[in-house]
């Protein structure tokens, strides 16, 4: 193996795509930064240090100043957004932390990343080196030898990936890689806005260099060429030849390759623990000073001279955060009766008090209590030891009955539902106030995490002890019950303390952001509606799923076997590359097929659709994987997710997920059931009553969000159809299309509501052509149409648009606020999707907000009037009840009053519609 192997890194071409890998779920750090990019790229850098250890590695980053092709071209580039400036805020760090890892930094002024790389390949490759051109960017194909190569990095999941000749030549058709400079200045570049030959895409150019070699033979034979495809060439020669030039990675820059100065050497601990504890990249740092200890000796006292051994190093890469060891605090195990007496009545004399279980499962149906912890007082915490018996538990908590029903001390927690669930499955329930520390800051902070560690460090700069750290890793660990005592009393007192901490924290800030009404009166009261609900779960039908799967498995087969058909030889339906082999390769469904950045043809549902009137193949595979899906991720799946303990399904609601304010499902994801398709609305066949003295009941908001979106832009049109009763959708045909109510379509009103649901996601007139299937200036006069006939909603947005500008956030009508961090970026692409957002998440917000405030009063009536009948489900808009048929009549009265009058609306009647029947799907 050859010893010298040179990493060349494309800097920007890395530092765009780490930013929008992460850019729908940002890293944000306590000071507000985004750290996407920079942790992206740090990552990817380390990445290739400890696997790939080049013998020289260098970074190249692009200048200002305008660049040879610009000469040539004044429009190249031209259409360039400006760079987002959480990346140009970004790229400093990122020059630091490379210059921390005494990696070279390589500029030219006038030249791009990829001439210094092209120009230093070369020169590595002429000195006998490896060399591999790190990015995404397909351009540095023409640069590929034996001994250069490209290295893509490692995205989604997939390995990283090592371009030869073979698969630079494989990919376009390609007798040599030099041969991609001519492809590229046929096809053109949108994003340098290179022009290429106009209508001359990727599949066309490579068909054209095969033929004739290079642009220049091309142009040197056009007469060969017949109809439109010869006088497109023919009238863009001079753009031909400019555009090539352009594409064509410059090789002669000014830059010496010094191989000296590439060697990679060691980091600077110090220097880079400066930059990661500035950006609070603690777990990244954490890993890479550990992985870095490993290694010999000699190295780790040549890396660290000034500290020491490899102990003392990451000893004080965990000083940088206080811990158990550095901070003073007092945690007693609390091991006999009359310890634990003494306990509650101190406890009962406390404003609040923070309190913690300890468990063998985090499902609270399979869970056993091991023990429980308290804190009333910061740095002060008791652990308390369960009976090993599961007999002797109750007994135990009954001990703490009365502390848990006291309504005048505060109960905090972290992640309340569980400890609730956990307490209710051995018949303790909690009343008077509660605060949830993992609710409270996903309301200050809901798209960041929330676990207690990450928390702590931010806002403590405290150091937890994990869960590993007690228990052990991969086939070593053990169960909690066999954790030494104090091990355990230290841990668990600590998830205590350090809760009681966060919380006095938390309180403030929700105070200050005027989120401590929507706190207290909606999600705190909510955790013992949900926990209610998941305790008592759903009953399945396994019956009626099983005869699904027999019915699915015959479709399926007789699809398959029609899919064969079309194809004329049976094939791996489920393996995209061998489906587009077939689609694209053999059946030449289109000529302008999509591939993905490995360079196989995409098959993505929305490729497919775009592509469904080509071949009756293409709808056939959707049906496939239509039905696939159906059977896979819930026909055969339910039946596996029946409890043990009472034959039903039980599912678990999370209310710090969704940025927007919704509930989320999962283990199993109720709220994915599909019902927009018949096959997807059978599932719902196997929910079923508890028994023949219950039926189920399901109760649903009428089109809640366009309700809301009419009361909070108060357009007078949009008010009118509601207050009229007037079919939503079928009014704005009339009012968009200019036609009588009596004259609207099916099809016009399909493409009313369209537009309806589209405006309030933002929908762009390409979108909305998409979806329709109609041409873009089509869409685009339907939506100039549309905001003619509502000028209100047009306003609206554009006043909504202007407030998050001003004030960086947006708020639902209990005032739950969404971040729009980007709604000022200069980028268009960017803001454009926190726009959307802005419009967006106040409706989606209020709609789940009120389901909420429904779904607390319902279950607290159904309580206070001591009502059989049980709250089992919802989604978004639905709420399904266990009714008990002599209840029936009283419990309709109350969900619909309850649900009417949840979070009145301004000028816009609520409706609810409720039905009853034998299955789910009966009731909806």
């Amino acid at each position: 193996m050859n010893e010298k192997k040179l990493f060349l890194l494309d800097a920007m071409a890395l530092i765009y795509r780490a930013y929008f890998a992460m850019n729908k779920n940002p890293r944000i750090n306590s000071k507000g930064l985004n750290t996407s990019a920079i942790l992206g790229f740090t990552n990817t850098l380390w990445e290739i240090l400890r696997k790939e250890k080049p013998s020289h590695i260098g970074v190249a980053f692009d200048t200002m100043a305008p660049t040879k092709r610009h000469e040539d071209f004044t429009e190249y580039k031209a259409n360039r957004e400006k760079m987002p400036e959480d990346i140009a805020t970004a790229i400093p760090y990122i020059k630091s932390i490379i210059e921390a890892f005494n990696i070279p930094i390589i500029i030219s002024e006038g030249y791009e990343a990829d001439d210094i790389i092209g120009t230093l390949s070369k020169k590595a490759e002429e000195q006998g080196f490896d060399v591999y051109m790190m990015t995404p960017d397909k351009d540095y194909g023409q640069l590929i030898t034996d001994k250069v190569k490209m290295y893509k990095p490692a995205r989604f999941g997939n390995d990283a990936e090592v371009v030869g000749i073979k698969e630079i030549c494989e990919k376009y058709g390609l007798s040599e890689p030099i041969q991609l400079i001519d492809i590229l200045g046929l096809m053109g570049d949108a994003a340098d806005n290179i022009p290429g030959v106009p209508g001359v895409g990727e599949k066309t150019a490579i068909k054209l260099i095969k033929e004739f070699n290079s642009v220049e033979n091309l142009l040197d034979n056009v007469d060969q060429l017949k109809g439109k495809l010869k006088e497109k060439v023919e009238d863009n020669k001079e753009q031909a030849l400019l555009s090539k030039q352009l594409a064509t990675i410059i090789l002669d820059v000014p830059v010496a390759f010094e191989e000296n100065q590439l060697e990679y050497t060691v980091p600077s601990k110090k220097k880079l623990k400066e930059i990661f504890d500035e950006l609070e990249f603690r777990t990244l740092g954490k890993r890479i000073f550990t992985e870095l200890s490993t290694q010999p000796k000699e190295e780790v006292l040549d890396l660290f001279s000034s500290v020491g051994t490899a102990e003392t190093t990451i000893k004080e890469e965990e000083d940088g955060l206080k811990s158990i060891d550095t901070v003073k605090h007092f945690y007693e195990l609390v091991d006999s009766k009359e310890k634990v007496l003494d306990l509650i009545q101190e406890l009962n004399k406390q404003e609040s008090f923070c309190f913690d279980t300890e468990t063998t499962s985090l499902d609270p149906l399979e869970a056993r209590l091991v023990g429980i912890s308290f804190s009333y007082k910061e740095h002060e915490a008791y652990y308390l030891p369960a009976p090993k018996e599961e007999k002797d538990i109750k007994d135990f908590l009954l001990l703490f009955k009365d502390l848990f029903l006291s309504k005048n001390i505060e109960k905090i927690a972290h992640n309340l539902k569980y400890d609730l669930s956990i307490l209710l499955k051995y018949g303790i329930e909690i009343e008077g106030p509660v605060f949830d520390t993992m609710l409270a800051h996903y309301l200050l902070q809901p798209d960041m995490r929330h676990n207690m560690d990450t928390l702590a460090e931010f806002y403590l700069e405290y150091k937890t002890i994990s869960y590993e750290d007690i228990v052990g890793k991969g086939r070593k660990q053990i169960s909690i019950e066999m954790v030494d005592m104090d091990k355990l009393k230290d841990y668990a007192a600590e998830d205590a303390d350090i809760t009681f901490q966060l919380k006095k924290i938390f309180d403030e800030k929700l105070k200050e952001n005027e989120l401590k009404e929507i706190f207290d009166k909606v999600e705190m009261p909510l955790i013992p509606v949900l926990a209610s609900m998941e305790n008592t779960g759903v009953r399945i039908d396994i019956g009626a799923l099983k005869e699904i799967s027999k019915d699915l498995d015959g479709q399926i087969q007789l699809i398959e076997d029609k899919i064969y058909e079309h194809a004329d030889q049976k094939f791996n339906i489920a393996s995209p590359k061998q489906l587009g082999e077939i689609l694209f390769d053999k059946m030449k469904i289109t000529e302008k097929a999509k591939k993905t950045k490995s360079g196989q043809y995409s098959t993505s549902e929305d490729v497919l659709t775009k592509l469904s009137s080509k071949h009756p193949i293409i709808n056939d595979i959707l049906e496939y994987r239509s039905l696939t899906k159906l059977k896979n991720t819930y026909v055969d799946a339910l039946p596996n997710l029946v409890s043990n303990f009472d034959g039903r399904i039980h599912t678990n609601y999370n209310q710090a997920v969704a940025a927007t304010g919704r509930l989320s499902s999962t283990n199993p994801n109720l709220q994915n059931i599909p019902i927009r398709t018949d096959k997807g609305k059978e599932i719902r066949k196997a929910f079923v009553p508890k028994d023949k003295e219950h039926t189920l009941l399901a109760a649903d908001y009428s089109q809640i969000e366009l309700r809301i979106f009419a009361s909070l832009c108060q357009d007078q049109h949009l008010l009118d159809a509601f207050n009229n009763g007037l079919d939503i959708h079928t009014a704005t045909a009339a009012r968009v299309f200019d036609v009588s109510i009596d004259e609207v379509t099916k099809d016009l009103r399909r493409k009313a509501k369209m537009v309806n649901f589209g405006i309030v996601y933002g929908i762009s007139a390409f979108g909305l052509s998409e979806r329709l299937g109609i041409s873009r200036s089509e869409s685009s006069q339907i939506i100039k149409s549309y905001f003619a006939q509502y000028p209100g909603i047009k306003k609206y947005m554009e006043e909504v648009i202007e407030k998050a500008k001003e004030n960086g956030y947006v708020k639902t009508l209990l005032g739950r606020r969404r971040y729009l961090r980007d709604i000022n970026s200069s980028n268009s692409v960017v803001r454009g999707f926190a726009e959307r957002n802005a419009i967006n998440a106040p409706i989606q917000g209020s709609s789940a907000d009120m389901i909420k405030l429904a779904m607390i009063n319902i279950h607290n009536e159904l309580k206070l009037k001591g009502l059989k009948s049980k709250m089992i489900l919802q989604v978004h808009d639905e709420l399904v009840f266990d009714a008990y048929l002599s209840e029936l009549d009283e419990l309709k009265e109350i969900i619909n009053r309850q649900m009417l009058h949840a979070l009145p609306l301004s000028n816009v009647p609520l409706e609810v519609d409720m039905n009853t029947g034998s299955n789910w799907l009966e009731a909806h």
